[in-house]
C-alpha cells in the first residue's frame, strides 16, 4: 500500500520500491554494502541522480539493507523506496546492478523486482471490494443485482479508441472535434473520459509518433502532461517537432491519471500558451533585462555569491553561493535569482516551485530542462556592452 514517511523537513510519499538481491565473495556487514552502494552509484548521472542528493531532498527513502554470511559468503538484499518516475526510478535500479565490490570483495546484484506501490493498494482495494460485495450480497436486499446493473451502466464512458496506423489510444470524440487533447498513456485517456472528456490521443512514449505531428497541425492541440520531469522531457519535445498552442499541467509531482475531475478541469483552465522560442540579437536581449538585474550581475562576477531580489527588484539579501538551495527553501518572496554559478536542475525545480520568475548566472548547465514560467538568464546575456 501507499506509504507517508514524515521527516523534520519533509513529507515522503512512496511510489515506488525496487528490491535486488546480491551475492558476496567474503564475509561483510550492513555499513560495507551500504558504502557500495552509495559510494559506486555517485557521479553515474550527474547530481539529479545522485542517491545522497535525492535522500536529502526527500526523494527518496531509508536504503534497507538485509544480509546473513555462511561458509565465507555473504548474500541479502537492497531495498530502495522511491517518489521518482518510472524512468529515473529504472536508472537507480540499473546503477544498483552496476556494482561489482563490497569492501575488499567481488560482489554481484542484480534486480528482484520494481514494485508499484500504488498498484499493490489497488489490488488490496479489490480483495476488499469482493469482500463487501460478498457479503452484502448475502445480507442486504434481494434487488442488488438491479442495483448492480444500474450502477454498471452509469460507469460506463464508453470505449478507448485507436487512432492512426500506430494505433495510438484516442477518446470516442477525437475524430469530429477541433480542439484536441494531447496526454501522455492510455490511462490517461481513461482518467479523463471518466470527466467527460472524449476528445483526446495518447502519445504512448518518449517520442512523438507521427500521426500526432500530422493531427497538431490540422487541430487546435492542448498537451496535457504528467507534473514531473517525465512530463517535461515530453513537453521540450512537442515543442520542437509538433504545432501545439496550448499545454497544461498535472499539480506538481502527480500525474494525469492520478488527478481527480476538478484537478484536471483545473489544469485545462489554466492552460498557458506555448511561445515558440526565439534567438534575440544580442543587443535587442540587453535591452530587455532590467538595469537592475544588470548592475547586481556586475557586481557579483567572480565573487561566487548570490543575492535575491523581490518583485521590485530590491536586494533581499546577500550570500555564498553554496548556501544558495537551503536558503531558497527557507525565503519567500524571492521573484529574481542572481549569482556567480552554475544553474543547475535542482535550483531550477526550487524556483518553479517558489514561483521565482528570472534565474541568472554565469553559465547555465546542459543537463537543466527548462520549465514553464521560470526565464534563465546568462551573464553574457545580461553584461553584453
Amino acid at each position: 500500500m501507499e506509504v507517508t514517511i514524515t521527516g523534520n523537513s519533509q513529507t515522503f510519499t512512496i511510489k515506488y520500491v525496487t528490491q535486488a538481491r546480491f551475492e558476496i565473495d567474503g564475509v561483510v556487514e550492513k555499513p560495507d554494502v551500504i558504502g557500495a552502494v552509495f559510494g559506486q552509484t555517485e557521479g553515474l548521472f550527474g547530481p539529479e541522480l545522485d542517491l545522497r542528493e535525492l535522500q536529502k531532498t526527500g526523494r527518496i527513502g531509508r536504503i534497507e539493507i538485509e544480509l546473513q554470511s555462511r561458509n565465507d559468503r555473504t548474500s541479502g538484499t537492497i531495498t530502495i523506496p522511491t517518489s521518482l518516475d518510472r524512468v529515473s526510478t529504472a536508472l537507480i535500479a540499473a546503477s544498483i546492478e552496476s556494482i561489482n565490490r563490497v569492501g575488499p570483495c567481488s560482489a554481484k546484484v542484480r534486480l528482484e523486482k520494481i514494485e508499484d506501490i500504488r498498484e499493490a493498494r489497488r489490488k488490496e482495494i479489490v480483495n476488499r471490494a469482493k469482500e463487501i460485495l460478498h457479503k452484502w450480497n448475502i445480507e442486504s436486499m434481494p434487488s442488488v443485482d438491479e442495483v448492480y446493473k444500474q450502477v454498471s451502466n452509469t460507469m460506463k464512458v464508453g470505449k478507448v479508441g485507436k487512432y492512426g496506423p500506430e494505433s495510438l489510444p484516442a477518446g470516442p470524440k477525437l475524430d469530429q472535434s477541433k480542439e484536441i487533447i494531447i496526454v501522455e498513456g492510455r490511462a490517461d485517456i481513461i482518467n479523463l473520459m471518466r470527466c467527460g472528456i472524449m476528445n483526446t490521443v495518447a502519445i504512448e512514449g518518449a517520442k512523438i509518433p507521427d500521426s500526432i505531428k500530422k493531427l497538431t497541425k490540422e487541430k487546435e492541440t492542448t498537451a496535457l502532461l504528467d507534473g514531473d520531469r517525465g512530463g517535461d522531457l515530453i513537453l521540450k519535445e512537442l515543442m520542437q517537432v509538433a504545432s501545439i498552442k496550448y499545454v497544461g499541467r498535472a499539480p506538481r509531482g502527480k500525474e494525469i491519471e492520478e488527478c481527480n475531475c476538478k484537478e484536471i478541469i483545473k489544469a485545462l483552465a489554466e492552460k498557458v500558451p506555448i511561445i515558440k522560442p526565439h534567438k534575440p540579437k544580442r543587443e535587442s536581449r540587453k535591452s530587455e533585462i532590467p538595469a537592475e538585474i544588470i548592475k547586481a550581475a556586475k557586481t557579483l562576477e567572480g565573487t561566487l555569491e548570490a543575492v535575491l531580489l523581490n518583485g521590485k527588484l530590491v536586494q533581499i539579501e546577500r550570500l555564498p553561493v553554496s548556501k544558495l538551495a537551503e536558503k531558497l527553501q527557507k525565503t519567500k518572496g524571492v521573484k529574481c535569482i542572481i549569482f556567480d554559478g552554475i544553474i543547475t536542475q535542482r535550483i531550477v525545480d526550487i524556483a518553479a516551485e517558489k514561483n521565482i520568475k528570472k534565474i541568472v548566472a554565469s553559465r547555465i548547465s546542459e543537463a537543466v530542462k527548462p520549465v514553464l514560467n521560470v526565464e534563465l538568464i546568462t551573464f553574457q546575456d545580461a553584461l553584453i556592452k
